[in-house]
């Protein structure tokens, strides 16, 4: 399949860091696969690829989990509650860049938690990594939904949460 190739990676990389915003959904985290070396710096958390290392997997089998949220007094979810959500829960995340871990989530099979949204600058633009979303709904969720409206606000730089 064709893929974006470099070109469109490094406008992306250059918007977002020139001051632009950037909202990572789902399986977002597997892009740019043959720039992964670069890409982990934008995203923050990348998938690790098709061979997970030893002891580790994709995901756990979609299915209800607690989204659990980690940092309470961030824009993006400050005043939210913890919310139960049907979706994968990511376990396949690899990354050193320095980010604000927003919900978690633990793992039934592992019983490890696990981040499942996160932000952080990149330059002087913002970026929300959120590996929720499987499917629409998913999406509809209502805690995820909110999750994603105010992680797309925050990185456009709107401010408040309602």
């Amino acid at each position: 399949p064709k893929v974006p190739g470099r070109k469109a990676y490094d406008n992306l990389a250059k918007y977002v860091e020139g001051g632009g915003g950037l909202v990572l959904l789902h399986f977002a985290c597997g892009a740019f696969e043959e720039f992964k070396a670069d890409f982990v710096n934008l995203a923050g958390r990348v998938w690790f690829g098709i061979n997970p290392p030893p002891g580790r997997r994709q995901h756990d089998p979609h299915g209800p989990f607690t989204v659990n949220i980690a940092k309470i007094d961030h824009p993006i979810t400050k005043g939210m509650a913890d919310f139960e959500t049907v979706d994968e829960l990511y376990t396949c995340l690899e990354g050193e860049r320095e980010i604000t871990v927003l919900a978690t989530a633990v793992s039934k099979i592992d019983k490890k938690p696990y981040p499942i949204a996160m932000v952080h600058q990149y330059g002087k633009g913002r970026v929300f990594h959120s590996v929720l979303g499987h499917d629409v709904a998913a999406l509809q969720a209502p805690g995820a939904a909110e999750l994603h409206r105010r992680g797309c606000a925050w990185v456009c730089g709107v401010k408040g949460n309602k």
